[in-house]
């Protein structure tokens, strides 16, 4: 049986090296599906690892305390990006963050209230600016680094601000931005502090701090009525003391809101990165997507077999006269097609992480690379062989042998 399995290999290597340009046109259409498709999951994968990484070690004793929803982690995200209100809806209050701070299992509280409004600098507007209304726990939480200046601090005037890297560039001209000053619903606020450069667009915070103003939330609660805190993050002193913390909370804060559970506590290393929900699902969509182009290149497989069915009618004719049988030409023709797919597979898969490559040179994802990758889509460019090949390969075994011997092309 081996001896059989490797020869017909030898016969269907040497038929598709007699006709190089349709074989290599042929491997091609399947090359570009599984380029799609590792280009796709090596981008995302490296995306879920820088996800996963922050995670594991910055964020293990942090809990992220929101309003209950609901609504999917998906749904939730959707309205964030697509919302033109000021602020989310919530009921987490200032007066909760109090009654966290006082936990003793925790080192640091701080609430976040995210809007993006319009400021002005020198007189010129600027819309959309993302503004973060925190306090001075957030530098801690975040492991923040300051550029020039320092952070909020409550000793300072309250009409203060930190400001994020790119938003100093853009709008101050430089990150030598100390003293100066800008207008937010119709207060005059002046920056004290300029954040180095995080470069961490995807986060649990949902923020870009790079492209941020930062605060003081009590002062910002004195002018903004509507003000609502989306998320209030809670470090705790040790990993340790999460689960207890944990415990503390959801007691503190049902008591302090007189039983009402409408609030959520979210720790581990997934569940702090909700985005990562919403980048499965659009990964899935994409690879689907993707998969259309495998099966026009099975079509294209399809054809160029029927082609090859059609063209070798004779020599199918000839082994059949001395012995081959139904199954040896079916076999012969279905590794063909096998054997195409998986050339394309390999050149797909060579191009999808040069594509990759290319493109984490312009972002700060760095492809992931993995066997599991190179299995999926090995295995899926063999089901296309098998699927778009078997019927020229079925064609061919049932062809008459006399009739084919009358056969010329």
């Amino acid at each position: 049986m081996a001896l059989l399995l490797n020869t017909h290999f030898h016969l269907a290597i040497d038929s598709l090296r007699q006709n190089r340009g349709r074989t290599f046109l042929s491997a091609l259409g399947i090359a570009i599906g599984v380029a799609s498709i590792v280009l796709i999951l090596s981008l995302t994968g490296g995306i879920d690892r820088l996800i996963s990484t922050n995670s594991n070690k910055e964020y293990a004793n942090l809990i992220l305390v929101r309003p209950s929803t609901t609504k999917s982690v998906t749904d939730n995200i959707i309205d964030e990006l697509t919302s033109n209100n000021q602020y989310v809806k919530s009921n987490l209050t200032l007066e909760d963050v109090e009654t966290i701070s006082k936990i003793k299992e925790v080192s640091a509280v701080a609430p976040l209230a995210i809007s993006n409004s319009a400021i002005t600098v020198n007189d010129r507007v600027h819309q959309g600016t993302s503004i973060v209304a925190t306090n001075a726990d957030l530098e801690k939480i975040l492991g923040l680094h300051i550029k020039n200046g320092q952070f909020l601090d409550y000793s300072l005037r309250e009409n203060v601000a930190v400001i994020g890297y790119d938003i100093a560039t853009q709008m101050f001209g430089g990150t030598e931005a100390i003293t100066k000053t800008f207008s937010y619903n119709g207060q005059q606020f002046m920056v004290v502090g300029v954040l180095d450069k995080v470069e961490d667009p995807i986060n649990f915070n949902g923020v870009d701090l790079d492209n941020s103003i930062l605060i003081n939330i009590k002062y910002a609660s004195t002018f903004e009525s509507s003000i609502q805190i989306q998320q209030i993050n809670v470090r705790t002193n040790t990993t340790d003391d999460v689960a207890k913390a944990v415990d503390s909370i959801n007691s503190g804060l049902a008591k302090a809101k007189n039983g009402d559970q409408s609030f959520e506590l979210i720790t581990g290393d997934t569940n702090l990165h909700p985005a990562g929900s919403l980048l499965s699902i659009i990964s899935s969509m994409l690879t689907l997507v993707a998969s259309i182009s495998l099966i026009v290149g099975g079509v294209g497989i399809m054809n160029i077999m029927l082609v090859s069915v059609s063209e070798r009618t004779r020599e199918i004719g000839i082994r059949k006269a001395v012995g081959a049988s139904a199954s040896n030409i079916l076999l012969q023709f279905l590794f063909e097609s096998i054997i195409l797919s998986i050339l394309g597979a390999l050149m797909g898969f060579i191009l999808g992480y040069i594509f990759a490559f290319l493109i984490s040179l312009i972002t700060p994802f760095a492809p992931h690379i993995s066997w599991e990758i190179l299995g999926i889509t090995g295995a899926v460019s063999i089901i296309v062989g098998v699927i778009f090949g078997i019927y020229p390969a079925i064609k061919a075994a049932s062809k008459d042998p006399i009739t084919s011997l009358k056969f010329y092309r």
